[in-house]
């Protein structure tokens, strides 16, 4: 694993203490911007936190579709044991090095991940989180990324946390529509009728191309060949 690759890199001759499970703990001395240190090195899974709708936007019956366009949105712990787990090794530190992918949902969990520390206060003026750019989990990649470590992108992660919402209430307000004008039509439907930013374009392709390939028709059609000779050579083409 990444978090693995990292532990490796970093710690003296590769020596280091393990506990934990999924995701583990790695513990080892060293340096970090010229003062003795000792590192903890932890990972997570994916996203942290989710985005959802408060509770009284939640019921089908008594919220009109139309509504969720306008309804605020809460940010909900999607693994809470990785937030705890998080609280429990940021308990101590005074500084977090981020080395989440080197995009614009990796610069987004790196701010789920700041929301979780619980880093000692920081003194006067003291740059204490950082960003780590990488595109290879190799040891000179992530040494190098170590050396000119920088600041995470707090833009590039409100650009996630946006695109979340649209997907959101675009995704819930058009499931729930579907839903209730198609069963107010046909009274044997039963399960949701679900939109999607993404699965619904590309739900759109695959009937297409399906579309294309029941209602195709043979055709005749012709090839040209051509066969050029000088001087006892010859070169064909089609």
């Amino acid at each position: 694993s990444i978090c693995n690759a990292i532990a490796a890199a970093l710690a003296p001759g590769g020596r280091m203490e393990t506990r934990g499970g999924t995701p583990p703990v790695h513990e080892f001395p060293g340096s970090f911007r010229g003062q003795p240190a000792h590192f903890r090195v932890t990972s997570v899974v994916g996203h942290v936190f989710s985005t959802d709708f408060p509770q009284q936007y939640q019921s089908w019956s008594s919220t009109d579709p139309l509504e969720l366009f306008d309804a605020p949105v809460k940010r909900n712990a999607e693994k809470p044991s990785i937030v705890r787990l998080l609280e429990r090794e940021s308990r101590g530190c005074r500084y977090l090095a981020l080395f989440l992918d080197n995009d614009r949902e990796g610069e987004n969990i790196c701010f789920e991940v700041i929301r979780c520390a619980q880093l000692l206060p920081a003194q006067s003026g003291e740059q204490q989180i950082f960003r780590a750019r990488f595109s290879a989990i190799t040891a000179a990649d992530i040494k190098k990324a170590m050396a000119n470590l920088g600041e995470p992108n707090e833009n590039e992660s409100l650009a996630v946390e946006a695109r979340q919402e649209l997907d959101l209430k675009v995704g819930v307000a058009f499931s729930r529509f579907q839903t209730q004008f198609f069963s107010g039509k046909y009274g044997d439907i039963t399960n949701a009728v679900t939109y999607g930013p993404c699965q619904t374009p590309t739900l759109g392709f695959c009937v297409r191309r399906h579309i294309d390939i029941v209602s195709f028709q043979s055709e005749p059609y012709w090839t040209l060949s051509l066969a050029v000779g000088k001087d006892r050579r010859r070169a064909a083409a089609e």
